[in-house]
């Protein structure tokens, strides 16, 4: 079975490209077959995946405009392993195009839909924004994973993002839960780090992942090579807590570990 991950928060800065780049490479790791999914107009994905965006011919774009075939489009990443939907600036034309268009926030499910049983993971990396692109990465997915940052906005952004995805569960899949909080850039030497972080175990108990991701120099270097941390350097402490992650991603995904939106705050 695929399983189908929206990596979203509608705060920028928190570490979901990151987040996204490095759970694939780390997944490949264990020997998954990984595809990963650039929604973000930014194509910072696809940079730091070594792809060129501005060479691109075909991108997401295309194949939410019904213009070319994931098969098509896909390429696959080297040394990182995992295989790739890459974007550009063309993606903005997508809100454009996508408004006349008939179940417009089912584009990029139908588009891959074809390839699904090439992959165990598909990890959709979505702007942080609610548009009709997010839209259709949530509804392509079949859970979320939420990267937060321990400051003090966390609680107050996180609780309005699982509100907007209650509604989304509501209206347009009714089968979206919620893999996990993950806590990123994390600083255990801050006090409000500290904080906010036990004010998100306290409040959102089980969601809140075990895993967390430090504030690392190589991870913030690792993009501009082109390379998920853990080919940039896989002893770095950045490589090793994504490592972490991606084990406990798999175990709960074996366990059946999710909790429905429709439970949300």
């Amino acid at each position: 079975m695929t399983r189908i991950y929206a990596i979203t928060n509608q705060k920028g800065g928190v570490g979901k490209t990151t987040t996204s780049i490095n759970l694939a490479a780390s997944l490949v790791a264990t020997k998954r077959r990984v595809l990963l999914v650039d929604m973000d107009p930014q194509g910072h994905a696809t940079l730091g995946s070594g792809v060129e965006k501005r060479t691109l011919t075909q991108s997401v774009f295309d194949l939410l405009m019904g213009e070319a075939k994931a098969e098509d489009i896909r390429v696959h990443t080297d040394p990182a392993g995992y295989d790739l939907l890459p974007s550009n600036l063309d993606l903005t034309a997508a809100e454009i195009g996508l408004l006349d268009m008939p179940q417009r926030e089912r584009r990029l499910a139908q588009g891959l839909a074809p390839i699904l049983s090439d992959y165990d993971y598909v990890l959709i990396d979505c702007p942080p924004s609610l548009s009709l692109l997010t839209l259709n990465g949530l509804t392509a997915a079949q859970s979320v994973l939420i990267p937060v940052q321990c400051e003090y906005y966390a609680l107050e952004g996180l609780t309005a993002l699982l509100d907007t995805l209650k509604r989304l569960a509501d209206s347009v899949n009714p089968h979206l839960s919620i893999a996990g909080i993950l806590r990123t850039m994390y600083d255990p030497r801050n006090s409000l780090t500290r904080d906010v972080s036990s004010q998100l175990i306290d409040y959102f108990d089980d969601r809140v992942l075990s895993t967390v991701i430090p504030r690392n120099v190589r991870l913030a270097e690792a993009p501009s090579y082109g390379l998920p941390a853990l080919c940039y350097d896989g002893r770095s402490r950045g490589s090793l807590a994504y490592l972490a992650l991606a084990g406990e991603m798999i175990r709960r995904a074996e366990s059946g570990a999710s909790t429905e939106v429709v439970e949300s705050a």
